[in-house]
């Protein structure tokens, strides 16, 4: 008999995707028990840290519904777990275009 049940040990030549920078993610429950309410994140890095077998630690902006960032955050994570959306997915692209402020000339005394 096995020490591991069946159901656990993870299919054979199947590795998880590891994530890159510049990456955008979908994080749920099947990422980590904390994204009870699943998020967007643009990986910034990934990070070095001692973890558990299976888990990784990475560096990110959690991303607003138009695709801005809200807030820098470092999560940890089940690789397994990771959902990279299509292109297309709102979190994933730019909606509005920076448009440069026209500046004139400044008298100055």
């Amino acid at each position: 008999m096995p020490d591991k049940p069946p159901d656990r040990e993870p299919e054979p030549g199947s590795k998880p995707r590891k994530p890159r920078t510049g990456d955008v993610l979908h994080l749920t429950r099947a990422a980590g028990v904390q994204f009870l309410r699943p998020i967007y994140v643009r990986v910034i890095r990934v990070l070095d840290w001692p973890t558990y077998d299976g888990w990784l630690w990475i560096d990110g902006y959690e991303l607003a519904g138009n695709g801005d960032a809200v807030a820098r955050r470092s999560l940890f994570v089940m690789p397994a777990g990771l959902i990279w959306p299509d292109p297309s997915a709102p979190a994933a692209r730019r909606t509005a275009t920076r448009t440069p402020v026209k500046r004139g000339p400044v008298k100055v005394g």
